[in-house]
């Protein structure tokens, strides 16, 4: 078990050493096929040791060194494999290694194929170290990792400079959380005298209900989340994160390191369940994260921007499940949104790529006949997240709702709204791009074509998970919960019982009703608007009422650059002035005292020794009169 458990997370780490020191010299053949064979490996080891293990099977625990000791703190390099650890390793192979196979084709005429590759694999490697890690600090690590990958594959394509600022922005917001994540480590080592996940829960019983110091530590660990998951007021880095290359949007931006807060707040579950006025904020900020998002959806016009909104208003699904303590729910629809959204992203790049880089749904319509595998998969993918009946988005989906309505109606009222405009959007986006007549040039349509194999494969297996992924953990009235596998498979690692609000049978069923109807409604009026009326979106400028405020992003970016990024400018300018006109002056004086003392003293250190003689005698002299004196 030791070795397979290091095999995991260094055959990534491999190919990123081979790649990025011989890829250079390599065939871009070898070199994607290298990249792409590592993460297939380590999902075929991370898949026979699930086969191996059942749901109540321990932890097992790798030390791979003794790190460090202090203040009787021993910090382990270790890992632990688990059933929650398994499921995103899984996930983050699984998914990776088919965009790395998509990448092969969408990437092959890119003059730096072999350093995207060495990217894409470093950032594997980053978030395996991420989820596997025996402690919050080897966590941090993988956290920093793919922070730092974020930045190098958002901004690839560095040459143009709107791509290389949408990079730092996704770092610079990064960090604001990952202070509040450091901080709540350190909180976590100095009152548990731990870091280890399991010595800290076993330690957590020390706190009390909703105490100071819970709140302390479960707020800035859920801070950390906000960043890395996108979640309202740390969003905007992830639509301007589309600047990257379609694979990066599908691996990083749908399917694992937006996760990586969700995750976070999972394994945390024992420190989270312990703070229910911190529960009670993530619960807030997940609705307020999911309306703002679908809202921004509804009038965007790049159809890979639609899809940035859909994943931040997804993210917020997850934390409201979270808020309401349904861990398990929230990490089903963690898995389920991988499948469909990485299906939806490389789905929209192989509209990109057959449409020569146009990503602009004005200047798309009629493509299903020219792109058929696309088109189907990519309608697969809608009819998933939009809670198409049986499909994985709307069995995991309609846990959340029905974990919510448990908590409170009012809000159950709030998220249906909310699914309703992700079906809006969605349909739109598919409506506006395969239907309709081709709007775009003759040039672009003279070289239509579907993407090849290594391209559609990849979608194709997503659209088969997008379509069988609900029935992993299908609802508790169905068969009594004797399918609801995910709940069995999880249910060892919630150190405290969480007793979620039954909802009656009757009730249930009214609501899956209601969303049903909702999902056929929204359907039938969608395409009666794009496709029997022909309505097309309008230029930008054009937009007025509601419709600006969607498609201006509610000014959102605007309100943070007159605030934030200006006031930082102007610090900026203010201490520029500062330096330049006192301190350089100050620095300057110094400098200029230091060489007129030197030029006064350069007329005494002449060389001439009867003048060295005089002035020793008279020193002896005054020193012999000031004795004297003094006696």
């Amino acid at each position: 078990m030791e070795n397979l458990v290091y095999a995991i997370i260094l055959l990534p780490l491999l190919g990123f050493l081979i790649n990025g020191l011989f890829g250079k010299n390599l065939p871009k053949m070898v070199v994607g096929s290298l990249a792409t064979a590592v993460v297939f490996a380590s999902f075929c080891i991370a898949l026979s040791i699930f086969l191996k293990t059942d749901s109540n099977s321990a932890p097992v625990l790798v030390k791979a060194f003794e790190w460090f000791t202090v203040n009787g703190i021993q910090v382990n390099f270790s890992f632990q494999i688990d059933q929650l650890s398994l499921m995103m390793i899984m996930i983050i192979t699984g998914i990776g290694s088919l965009i790395h196979l998509y990448s092969i084709g969408y990437m092959s005429h890119d003059k730096g194929f072999y350093k995207f590759f060495t990217y894409l694999n470093l950032f594997i490697f980053s978030m395996l170290l991420l989820v596997m890690g025996g402690n919050y600090l080897i966590l941090f690590i993988g956290w920093e990792g793919v922070g730092l990958c974020s930045y190098l594959l958002i901004g690839f394509w560095y040459e143009n400079k709107e791509y290389g600022a949408a990079a730092r922005k996704a770092f610079i917001m990064n960090r604001i959380g990952d202070l509040g994540m450091l901080i709540g480590i350190f909180m976590i080592a100095y009152e548990t005298n731990a870091l280890d996940y399991i010595s800290v829960a076993q330690n957590s019983g020390k706190f009390e209900l909703d105490s100071t110091v819970i709140i302390f530590i479960t707020a800035s660990l859920f801070i950390g989340a906000v960043g890395k998951s996108a979640q309202v007021p740390l969003f905007t880095w992830l639509p301007d994160a589309m600047a990257g290359p379609t694979p990066v949007s599908a691996l990083i931006h749908a399917a694992t390191m937006v996760t990586a807060g969700i995750y976070l707040v999972v394994r945390s579950n024992f420190l989270f369940s312990l703070a229910p006025t911190t529960m009670n904020g993530i619960l807030f900020i997940g609705l307020l994260t999911a309306l703002v998002a679908a809202f921004i959806g509804l009038r965007q016009n790049d159809i890979k921007k639609v899809l940035a909104y859909s994943t931040v208003s997804q993210l917020g699904f997850m934390f409201v499940a979270l808020g309401v303590g349904a861990y398990t729910t929230a990490m089903f629809h963690l898995m389920t949104h991988a499948f469909f959204k990485a299906l939806l992203f490389l789905g929209s790049g192989s509209v990109i790529h057959a449409m020569s880089g146009e990503q602009d749904m004005r200047f798309m319509g009629g493509l299903k006949k020219k792109i058929p595998i696309t088109h189907i998969t990519f309608f697969i993918g809608t009819l998933a997240i939009s809670g198409f009946p049986f499909l994985s988005g709307m069995i995991s989906k309609d846990e959340i709702l029905t974990n919510v309505y448990g908590n409170n109606p009012l809000l159950w009222i709030l998220l249906f709204i909310i699914a309703a405009m992700t079906a809006i959007y969605m349909f739109r986006a598919y409506y506006l791009t395969f239907h309709g007549e081709f709007r775009g040039t003759e040039e672009q349509k003279k070289h239509l074509h579907e993407s090849p194999l290594n391209m559609t494969l990849p979608l194709m297996v997503l659209a088969v998970l997008s379509i069988v992924g609900g029935f992993i953990n299908l609802p508790h009235f169905i068969g009594h919960g004797n399918y609801a596998k995910l709940d069995h498979w999880l249910h060892t690692l919630f150190a405290t019982d969480i007793q979620l609000a039954e909802v009656p049978f009757n009730t249930e069923m009214i609501l899956l009703a209601a969303t049903v109807v909702m999902f056929f409604a929204v359907w039938f009026i969608v395409k009666n608007i794009y496709v029997n009326k022909k309505k097309l979106p309008l230029a930008d400028e054009e937009y007025e009422g509601w419709e600006r405020l969607s498609n201006k992003k509610l000014f959102i970016d605007e309100l943070y650059d007159a605030t934030f990024v200006k006031l930082t400018e102007g610090f900026g300018v203010g201490g520029n002035m500062f330096d330049k006109n006192i301190l350089d002056r100050f620095v300057n004086f110094i400098g200029i005292g230091a060489e007129d003392s030197g030029r006064a003293a350069k007329r005494l250190q002449n060389g001439n020794v009867e003048n060295y003689v005089l002035i020793m005698s008279l020193a002896i002299g005054i020193i012999l009169i000031v004795n004297f004196i003094l006696q």
